[in-house]
């Protein structure tokens, strides 16, 4: 209704001006004045430049859907138009019939058929190094069958790291799956050639030892390997997120805690099945763990520091006092670093995590402590020289000046 029928209804001015949404005094001055308020309608739609090629382009667009909008542009440029790309993009997108995505269909995969890997980088501050967060990476696999999840964070995404994961992973879980599916990581996949998956040689030499067969998800089809990739964010929201952790071992500590208890232990939103009675039948489906060890070996050349050490994956490895040459070969496996000169063995070292770490065994020698030792006696001075109190001096300097007066 209008601002004078309602004041002649014996509405208030304040009553009018709530109802209408408008100021009191602007109702005051109409009332006053025997007007109504005017009403504005739509304004007249502008030219745009692509109008006179809309009906080009509509029939275009009816006749080839799929037709590039470069290509549209390059034709209507051709009869004159002097747009640019946005407005003719905005045109089609009104005039092209919607695309109908079809339903996905979900992927499972018989009781141990199939494995997923992947890793995921997250950032943490630990407890032992305060104010300094770090970049850590974890390592998860996924049973495709029954979605049992094993998981172990590392410092590493290199080929020993991932063959050292694995073989925990295969031991925890007491079997193999047949295959194993990898997003395209490159201690797993090296590239393509002519549509064929080239895969790391160490790896195949593993997955042949423990019998799986390796596969790569398909390119930009992250889907094709959802079961691993969807846990990632529950471990983040349910198990990172608003916990402390003293290191890295405290970090995995909690880690296989929250997956025995929670993610292992929770009626999974797809299967609607607890995971671990699920796991439990999926095991007997499983491959049966090799009896040997896996000693492929990575083969490297290392230059020997004059602190007795070689370097390997950012970590320092000893070697003995009687070690001859400055260049030496180094075998990397999965769980140990073995140092060899001219084909004799000089020592074995576990592999260490993280960086900047040192391994020294029991009888190599530990040079760059000798060094710093050396270095703290120069810049001391002569060593044997001890230290007197400032009242010596003084009583010095005042025998020099005795002298000096009698002379």
């Amino acid at each position: 209704m209008t601002i004078l029928e309602l004041h002649r209804q014996g509405l208030s001015i304040s009553a009018i001006a709530a109802r209408l949404g408008m100021d009191r005094k602007t109702i005051r001055k109409y009332i006053k004045g025997g007007v109504q308020a005017p009403r504005y309608g739509p304004r007249a739609p502008r030219p745009c430049v692509i109008d006179p090629f809309v009906h080009y382009v509509t029939e275009r667009v009816r006749e080839y859907p799929d037709l590039s909008i470069e290509r549209m542009l390059r034709e209507i440029q051709a009869m004159g138009y002097a747009g640019g790309r946005t407005a003719l993009g905005d045109l089609v997108r009104e005039v092209r019939p919607p695309r109908q995505r079809g339903f996905e269909v979900r992927f499972e995969t018989p009781a141990g058929h199939q494995a997923q890997v992947d890793f995921a980088h997250f950032n943490v501050e630990f407890d032992d190094v305060p104010g300094q967060r770090r970049s850590i990476w974890l390592f998860s696999i996924v049973l495709g069958h029954s979605r049992y999840l094993w998981g172990r964070f590392v410092e590493h995404q290199d080929l020993q790291t991932v063959l050292r994961c694995h073989m925990e992973a295969f031991e925890h879980i007491g079997g193999v799956p047949r295959e194993v599916l990898y997003d395209r990581m490159k201690a797993a996949v090296l590239g393509e050639v002519e549509k064929h998956i080239v895969y790391n040689a160490k790896l195949v030499a593993f997955a042949q030892h423990y019998g799986f067969a390796p596969r790569a998800c398909r390119a930009y089809r992250a889907k094709t390997k959802g079961k691993v990739e969807r846990p990632y964010r529950y471990i983040r929201q349910d198990f990172f997120l608003a916990r402390r952790f003293q290191n890295l071992a405290d970090l995995n500590r909690q880690l296989r805690n929250w997956l025995d208890t929670v993610a292992n232990s929770r009626v999974h939103g797809t299967t609607h099945r607890v995971v671990m009675q699920h796991f439990r039948e999926e095991r007997p489906a499983l491959k049966v763990l090799p009896a040997g060890v896996f000693n492929g070996v990575i083969r490297l050349e290392r230059r020997v520091s004059h602190e007795g050490l070689v370097s390997v994956g950012g970590n320092y490895y000893s070697v003995p006092d009687r070690t001859r040459r400055r260049t030496l070969d180094v075998h990397s496996l999965a769980h140990e670093i073995r140092i060899y000169e001219d084909g004799e063995l000089l020592a074995v070292h576990p592999v260490l995590e993280g960086r900047r770490r040192t391994s020294l065994l029991p009888g190599h020698r530990n040079a760059g402590q000798r060094r710093q030792q050396t270095a703290r006696d120069v810049s001391s001075g002569t060593a044997g020289v001890g230290r007197r109190p400032l009242s010596f001096y003084d009583q010095v300097a005042r025998r020099l000046a005795d002298a000096g007066r009698r002379a």
